[in-house]
Formats: C-alpha cells, sequence, structure tokens
C-alpha cells in the first residue's frame, strides 16, 4: 500500500489505471468530450461504436497520444448511456489487432440530453494539451510518450507497462 492511490479494494494496478484515467478527463476534458460525441451519434444512427471510430474522428495535435481517448467510453458507462457488449479486434495498425470495446446504447433519451448539454466547441481548436500545465503532467501510470515505434522512449515505457 505504499502508492496512495491505492484504495484497498481493488489491485495496485487497477487504482492506478483508474487514478490515469480520472487524471485524464480533467486535462483533456475537450478530447475526451469530442470523443463521447462521437461515440453517442454513432450510436443513435444505429451504429455500435469502438475506440477506432473516435480515433479516426477526433484529430489528435501532434505530440498527444490517443492514451487520452481512454477515459471515453467509461463515463458514458457509468452514467448509464451506454454498454459494453464484449470487444473486438481494432483496426487500427498501430495497435497490432488488440481487443477494443464495442458499445452499445442504453438509453437513448439519455443520450440524447448528454448531447444537449455537451456542445461541441468546434470554435475553441485547444485540443493541444495547454490545460496540462493548470493540472500537471501525466500520472506514470499513463506516461506521455511519442506513439511511434522507433520512439526509444516509447518502447522503454512499453516494456516498463508489462
Amino acid at each position: 500500500m505504499g502508492d496512495s492511490r491505492e484504495c484497498g479494494h481493488c489491485s495496485s494496478g487497477e487504482c492506478r489505471k483508474q487514478a490515469a484515467l480520472d487524471h485524464l478527463e480533467v486535462c483533456r476534458k475537450k478530447i475526451v468530450v469530442r470523443g463521447r460525441r462521437v461515440i453517442l451519434e454513432r450510436l443513435l444512427a444505429g451504429h455500435p461504436a469502438t475506440a477506432d471510430d473516435v480515433q479516426a474522428a477526433v484529430k489528435l495535435p501532434p505530440g498527444i497520444s490517443p492514451r487520452c481517448f481512454g477515459p471515453v467510453g467509461r463515463g458514458l458507462a457509468q452514467a448509464g448511456i451506454i454498454w459494453a457488449d464484449g470487444t473486438c479486434k481494432t483496426s487500427r495498425p498501430k495497435a497490432h489487432a488488440r481487443p477494443v470495446t464495442v458499445w452499445r446504447l442504453a438509453d437513448r433519451s439519455k443520450a440524447e440530453q448528454w448531447l444537449a448539454d455537451h456542445p461541441d466547441s468546434a470554435d475553441d481548436d485547444d485540443l493541444d494539451g495547454s490545460s496540462v500545465a493548470q493540472h500537471g503532467p501525466l500520472s506514470p501510470a499513463f506516461p506521455s510518450v511519442s506513439t511511434e515505434p522507433e520512439s526509444a522512449a516509447n518502447i522503454a515505457s512499453m516494456k516498463g507497462m508489462k
């Protein structure tokens, strides 16, 4: 229990993951909101949604890791708006066919209300992470590294995340 983020109810790895997702939700709020809008718009149109849909629709500025999309589905599921319907293999080559969650609509009226309450600030293109100065860097559980495979920092980070 040396890690102050441990809650005593789950493994320390799970606690660190939740703390990292909470941090991303705060410091990448605009990106997370845009990702949630993508999921809900797709689900309301009658299609399932995955992280692949979010990454295809929300363009990230250089230097921002797509791991910032981590909290996108979680918050909507916790609110009872969507539910996880298993997994499928990602279609993104960089993700090496790893499983991604398939999201389905749980409550249409809640989804429509969420979209009304969270309009896309299309004129506000501050997705570059400038809010990190207010919230601090990403936690060690979710290091900010290049997503390029040849990046030495990325390789070292992946070795430490096993």
